[in-house]
């Protein structure tokens, strides 16, 4: 299941999360759990949060993009490794980094199941350049 667990991953992170109301029901398991450790701590979100966490990203952003530099894969378990740019509502014309992740996702039944994620927001000390040579994408 490697190469179809990681098209699942991969086609999910390629998702226009913002603009396609379709994503989340197509992508993620209704008995979805993501533990997800940031700068506010520890988080524990099932399916319906993550709901309201990407409502709330709608509201906010005028534009998502997302700079994959991992993609790897072990069976049904997929690791990523990623940088998300927007623009605001406000200031459309600047994209601005926002926070570095990585995660790992078990897909089963070809959706997002369990997730584990790792957050950083973005700093002026960030060396991105250097930092985020593809590999395995």
């Amino acid at each position: 299941m490697s190469n179809k667990a990681k098209q699942i991953v991969r086609d999910f992170y390629r998702s226009d999360i913002l603009r396609d109301d379709t994503v989340l029901e197509r992508f993620f398991h209704p008995e979805l759990v993501l533990i997800w450790n940031s700068a506010n701590g520890l988080s524990i979100m099932n399916y319906d949060d993550i709901v309201n966490f990407f409502s709330e990203v709608r509201r906010s952003y005028n534009d998502l993009r997302i700079e994959v530099s991992h993609l790897l894969a072990d069976d049904n378990h997929v690791t990523i490794r990623y940088k998300y740019y927007i623009r605001t509502m406000e200031n459309p014309d600047e994209e601005l980094g926002i926070a570095h992740f990585i995660a790992i996702w078990e897909v089963k039944d070809d959706k997002l199941y369990r997730g584990y994620q790792v957050s950083q927001p973005v700093t002026d000390k960030d060396d991105t350049n250097e930092s985020y040579h593809r590999v395995k994408v």
